[in-house]
């Protein structure tokens, strides 16, 4: 005991004595035994004078507060207190009234540069691209009968992207249940990937975009008719649970489970084609040759509306891309993946990797924008739809020019250059006299100059 409890009930026994003498509890206890003894609690409880129940009352009182506090400044409370888990943080600034008093009031009293930067910080687009992105699938989300507003909708899965939040962290910061998260956002990202994918991925067979895009790329590399560079990128899936043989198959050659996506970017970093088919473990070219642009290339399926003429040969636009892929007559590689060709050839491999190098500064910016992607956390069957809408996004913000964030990119590829298929060589031994035309007619114009 502590002793201001001491103190108090010494005072308390004197204030006793003094208003019931005949019950006191400071005189000795009576010999007898047959008799109970005046200090006993049943003589004080049936004592005429309140006085003792009155003390008891008081004196019981004090005991347990002195042994609450006890407790609480005890070393091992400390301890507990010092181990709890901290209180969940408060939901107030997730919920949908926070987010409308942002979305409505606070909004016009910020000027558009501070309003955009705090908008980019919190859900990875500016207010404009932000309000295009709700107008273009608010009526889908209306038909769904979602409980909550569809701007708030978006919201929270644009939150989830750019942050790589979890289910679990979203729910926790705006009071809803895990489960209704994660399916909210596999509708917003299934609505992306869907609805405004045919509208913000496209490949350039108009006229006045392709001649943008080769005019961009020739200003950039001095090649002609280039209309877009093709890469692969793991995408890391986080708690994959599958059986030991497709485990490996997931496993990719940077050592973590993922899936590949391929994506064609043109000069201004935008996706022209996006495709997501293969396990981490596939390699670029197999994942190019399961993909719908390889059956359309190779079928004739895209028109291209601009031919030109390079020393004898018609030079219909081509994609470049490194020696991972085939070399096919509308896919340009290098000629060496370490500079053991002649002049020219060095020459060319050198402006051919540099107009690649636009898919890769993309992918870049990708990652770095939707933090998601670093490390998949929405299961592997909506994993391709989450990468596939993280691309639509991507393609707004370089369309509306958001500003361009530092990137990480991976890391160079190495291997030997891809293996040719039988059903491939018509265009393999085209490609090959064309790739040498170009590198001839480039090494001579450069050197003239």
């Amino acid at each position: 005991m502590d002793e201001t409890f001491l103190l108090m009930l010494s005072n308390l026994l004197h204030l006793q004595n003094s208003l019931d003498p005949a019950s006191s509890l400071l005189s000795p206890s009576s010999p007898s035994t047959s008799a109970p003894s005046p200090s006993s609690p049943s003589s004080l409880l049936s004592s005429s004078s309140p006085a003792p129940l009155l003390f008891f009352t008081l004196a019981s009182l004090l005991s347990f507060l002195a042994t609450s506090n006890s407790k609480k400044d005890s070393p091992l409370s400390k301890k507990r207190e010092a181990n709890s888990s901290p209180p969940p943080p408060s939901s107030s600034h997730f919920s949908v009234a926070a987010f409308r008093a942002l979305s409505t009031d606070h909004i016009w009293s910020m000027d558009a540069p501070t309003r955009d930067a705090e908008w980019r910080s919190l859900y990875g687009l500016s207010y404009p691209v932000f309000t295009t992105v709700v107008e273009k699938l608010k009526p889908f989300i209306a038909a769904s009968n979602l409980s909550l507003p569809s701007d708030y909708a978006v919201a929270m899965v644009l939150s989830r992207l750019c942050h790589g939040y979890s289910a679990k962290t979203i729910a926790s910061r705006s009071s809803l249940d895990p489960y209704i998260v994660s399916k909210i956002t596999n509708m917003v990202t299934r609505l992306l990937a869907t609805k405004l994918y045919t509208e913000f991925i496209k490949i350039p067979v108009s006229r006045r975009r392709l001649i943008e895009t080769t005019q961009g790329f020739e200003e950039l590399t001095s090649l002609p008719n280039i209309c877009g560079a093709i890469d692969g990128s793991p995408m890391k899936v986080r708690g994959l649970k599958l059986d030991r043989n497709s485990m490996s198959s997931y496993k990719c050659k940077f050592g973590y489970d993922s899936v590949l996506l391929q994506v064609v970017a043109d000069h201004r970093k935008v996706f022209w084609d996006v495709c997501v088919k293969a396990p981490g473990g596939a390699d670029d070219a197999t994942h190019f040759r399961d993909s719908l642009l390889y059956n359309r290339l190779t079928s004739g399926d895209i028109v291209w509306d601009k031919v030109i003429k390079v020393r004898g040969h018609h030079v219909r636009p081509y994609i470049v891309g490194d020696w991972c892929y085939p070399l096919l007559s509308f896919l340009m590689t290098p000629f060496s993946p370490d500079g053991a060709g002649t002049p020219a050839q060095n020459l060319f491999d050198g402006m051919l990797m540099k107009g690649r190098s636009v898919v890769g500064e993309a992918i870049g910016l990708l990652k770095t924008r939707w933090k998601i992607l670093r490390d998949l956390n929405v299961g592997i069957n909506h994993a391709p739809q989450t990468i596939v809408a993280c691309c639509v996004l991507h393609n707004l913000c370089q369309i509306a020019r958001e500003p361009e964030p530092e990137i990480q990119k991976d890391p160079d590829e190495t291997g030997a250059p891809a293996r040719v298929l039988e059903s491939e060589k018509q265009f393999y031994y085209f490609g090959e006299s064309l790739r040498q035309a170009l590198a001839d007619d480039l090494h001579q114009r450069l050197s003239s100059r």
